[in-house]
């Protein structure tokens, strides 16, 4: 790519007063064989079968269900969906995208088509399937598949932009916030607490080895988990009906955890870790990175305060008062 075409490239991008997009030495790539899994999802329990299919650089990364295209982009994130991210248009929506959609940020696959079919019979909405409750499943099989340059429609290769923190931001709710500081290279600090759960806690987890390698070896295989006494609830709720032993870590208040070993001390602290990784990739645009070079430290934090910055970033946040500050 010429530096004229980089610079176009940069204007095209939405404008934000504290992110700049710079080159990252790299080229886009996307997909270089097809990938397909099957399973059921965490909430709605049923059965979806998805295919990622290599895309055109500059496309970026989009879902595409019932023949409607549903960008991975933070202007399609639904703001109020309990427990996972979900991402909507044209009245269409895809649930629970953030295991997939980490995956496919942390391996470089800036460019894919990811087509969902489901058996149920809702003809609006469909859910990525949950599997162990990890990424572990899509890391393998993006490794599995392997890697190429995306070329656009006349053949050409396309540089890849990181968006940089160009000053402290910050998103504030009660006790739990995500904050951003400027830094050279991508780092990420996360801190959760579940005083009612003492066998999970506090904890704390810190990298900045946040590349292919450590994030298959350190984050994809961290589990989603819950806490036992709080599981009868959120089934009334119409929430995790595809949710078990087999798809998560249960922890009871009292007992401890119920479907041990863990394969990390400290796997919840890292399977938020792997969440913000995903909902962090909504900030990508035009097939480039979307996870933000940054100190960035979370504590508490969840789907619904991650995808909240990652608007701030973006320059779509909504301040809503006594509620999101930054």
């Amino acid at each position: 790519m010429s530096l004229a075409a980089a610079a176009a490239a940069v204007k095209s991008l939405k404008h934000s007063s504290v992110i700049s997009w710079k080159t990252t030495g790299k080229l886009q790539q996307t997909v270089a064989n097809c990938i397909e899994r099957t399973g059921p999802g965490l909430h709605s329990g049923v059965i979806s079968t998805v295919k990622i299919l290599p895309a055109a650089a500059r496309v970026g990364r989009c879902f595409i269900f019932r023949s409607n295209v549903i960008p991975a982009s933070i202007d399609h994130a639904v703001k109020e969906s309990p427990l996972c991210t979900t991402l909507s248009s044209g009245g269409y929506s895809v649930q629970t995208v953030e295991h997939l959609l980490s995956a496919l940020e942390a391996f470089g696959v800036d460019n894919c088509r990811i087509e969902i079919q489901s058996s149920g019979d809702c003809d609006t909405s469909v859910e990525v399937p949950i599997f162990d409750g990890s990424a572990r499943e899509w890391a393998e099989a993006i490794g599995q598949a392997g890697l190429k340059v995306a070329v656009d429609s006349v053949g050409q290769s396309c540089e890849k932009l990181a968006p940089h923190l160009d000053e402290p931001v910050h998103v504030l709710k009660n006790d739990s916030f995500v904050a951003a500081f400027p830094y050279s290279c991508v780092n990420i600090t996360y801190g959760i607490d579940y005083p009612q759960a003492p066998t999970i806690g506090r904890q704390w987890f810190s990298s900045t080895l946040l590349d292919e390698s450590f994030y298959s070896e350190a984050i994809a295989s961290s589990r989603t988990f819950c806490i036992y006494e709080e599981v009868e609830h959120l089934r009334s709720l119409g929430l995790i009906k595809g949710g078990s032993t087999e798809t998560a870590i249960v922890c009871s208040m009292s007992k401890g955890w119920l479907n041990p070993p863990l394969r990390y001390d400290d796997e919840p602290c890292r399977h938020k870790v792997l969440d913000l990784i995903g909902d962090f990739s909504l900030l990508a645009q035009e097939g480039n990175q979307g996870l933000l070079v940054a100190h960035i430290v979370a504590y508490k934090g969840g789907h619904s305060l991650h995808t909240e910055f990652v608007r701030r970033l973006s320059g779509t946040s909504e301040k809503k008062e006594n509620s999101f500050l930054g």
